[in-house]
């Protein structure tokens, strides 16, 4: 059975961001039964020699599982009952992966390419199987797209990639077929579960890349509806009902949130791909954004004047199935073997705090390697019944829970700034165990500070309960 998967995806070229940076994000969502995440590292001796993927049964050789695999972080399902589901890492040659926003398709391309239902490979595979294997992102799009065309996909969705200089994202067409654009480095991409990618230029071959046929396949099959130029969004995406009130929206509040002047209502479906901020952006810029509800809107799902209509029109990004949520982040202003790092968050974002964990270790705090059981010791769980707590009464929960985040994220900053500048000029296993010591600390530190929260939680809420009967009553 496939996991529902359905994610908010952000990019961001290293001339946009607040310190040179580059910067690739997804809210890893999941439906109405909770799938408990795990954040780990993978060394070689680890990575499969022989692949076999549960959900279609597809198994990969040794052709295609490449001798020398690099080490890298991964944020896998915990109980791996429907395969890995690596979702997001940094590798040791630096190079960052997220994997996968779920996308929309039409009718048109499906039968000219339909889907591979059984052997294909999917959101279940796509880490573990390009990860280990790629020095580059745009090494990472090619070895993708061939990993598409070779075995073909059951589902349509969006990949992205990021190195020291570039950004790239790639989304499945069809069974077999693949596009994939670079983000200029002065812009943002915001990506919900819709196929995003509007203009390509088949003649521009630096910053687009295609399946070889892809052009033909538009012209012999008369695909293109517009008069001019090619929009895959028009080609071989959506323009639904279900768009207008489910995907368009979240990218209209990132839109508004960058540029306070942006024109256009929520449900328009020609929002552009490739756009740029008033103010350059920094992790805490896309936590916000990961955790939003449409604040400030009328369509914000804790507003106590807005209508149930108003505040059920549209999908918010934060959500209750967000289980894990990345920014992998490659520095250009540390050195190289500090440069990879995985802002992790579990459970629904709204009442959580992102962790700047350096990816260049081989362990990572076991608070953070949930178990699929509940168990309070993982943050997992805790971040989970704090939400649920929270969600009973937002307007007393959110003054607790913004005041947490903002001390927590000021702790961790302070760790992380005095970790980079005590490991300057230390290489190898040396460098690593420094790494993993600070990834314990800030590990140690969140789990604390969560556990001080639930219990103002619990203390605020007391005189609250519906269950009371005070002497003066």
């Amino acid at each position: 059975m496939q996991k529902p998967a359905e994610c908010t995806t952000i990019l961001v070229g290293k001339d946009a961001t607040i310190d040179g940076s580059t910067m690739i994000a997804r809210s890893e969502d999941g439906g109405s039964t909770i799938i408990p995440e795990a954040f780990i590292a993978v060394n070689p001796k680890d990575q499969p020699k022989h692949y076999k993927a549960v959900i279609s049964g597809q198994e990969i050789d040794d052709e295609d599982l490449l001798p020398n695999p690099l080490r890298y972080t991964s944020a896998p399902d915990a109980s791996g009952k429907n395969g890995i589901w690596a979702a997001a890492g940094i590798n040791d040659a630096t190079v960052a992966m997220t994997a996968t926003e779920t996308i929309t398709t039409n009718s048109r391309i499906q039968g000219i390419d339909p889907l591979v239902e059984e052997g294909g490979l999917g959101e279940e595979d796509f880490v573990t199987l390009t990860l280990p294997y790629i020095h580059s992102a745009r090494e990472g799009v090619k070895r993708l797209g061939y990993l598409v065309e070779k075995y073909g996909t059951y589902e349509m969705n969006g990949s992205a990639f990021a190195d020291h200089d570039e950004v790239w994202y790639i989304e499945t067409i069809g069974g077999h077929h693949w596009a994939a654009r670079r983000i200029p480095d002065d812009a943002y991409v915001a990506a919900p579960n819709r196929l995003n990618i509007d203009f390509f230029d088949f003649n521009d071959e630096e910053n687009f890349m295609c399946s070889s046929d892809l052009l033909d396949i538009i012209n012999e099959y008369h695909l293109n509806p517009d008069y001019q130029g090619y929009n895959l969004r028009h080609i071989f995406g959506s323009s639904t009902i279900k768009d207008a009130h489910y995907n368009n929206p979240r990218a209209w509040y990132i839109h508004r949130y960058f540029d306070p002047e942006w024109e256009g209502e929520p449900g328009d479906q020609d929002q552009p791909f490739i756009t740029y901020a008033k103010k350059k952006i920094s992790p805490e810029d896309i936590k916000f954004l990961e955790s939003s509800h449409y604040q400030d809107t009328k369509y914000d799902v804790y507003s106590t004047t807005n209508t149930e209509a108003e505040k059920k029109l549209f999908r918010p990004i934060g959500i209750n199935r967000n289980f894990e949520t990345h920014i992998l982040q490659i520095r250009n202003d540390v050195e190289e073997g500090i440069a990879g790092v995985q802002w992790l968050a579990f459970g629904p974002n709204t009442f959580n705090c992102f962790v700047p964990f350096y990816t260049n270790v081989t362990t990572t705090p076991a608070s953070f390697q949930t178990g699929p059981d509940f168990d309070l010791t993982k943050i997992f769980w805790l971040n989970k019944l704090n939400a649920q707590l929270g969600d009973t009464n937002y307007k007393v929960y959110s003054a607790l829970e913004q005041a947490f985040e903002e001390k927590t994220m000021a702790k961790l900053r302070q760790i992380e700034n005095e970790t980079d500048r005590a490991v300057k000029g230390l290489t190898g296993r040396d460098l690593q165990e420094k790494l993993e010591e600070a990834n314990q600390k800030m590990a140690d530190l969140t789990y604390k500070q969560t556990v001080a929260l639930t219990g103002e939680m619990v203390k605020d809420g007391h005189s609250l309960m519906k269950l009371k009967y005070d002497l003066l009553d």
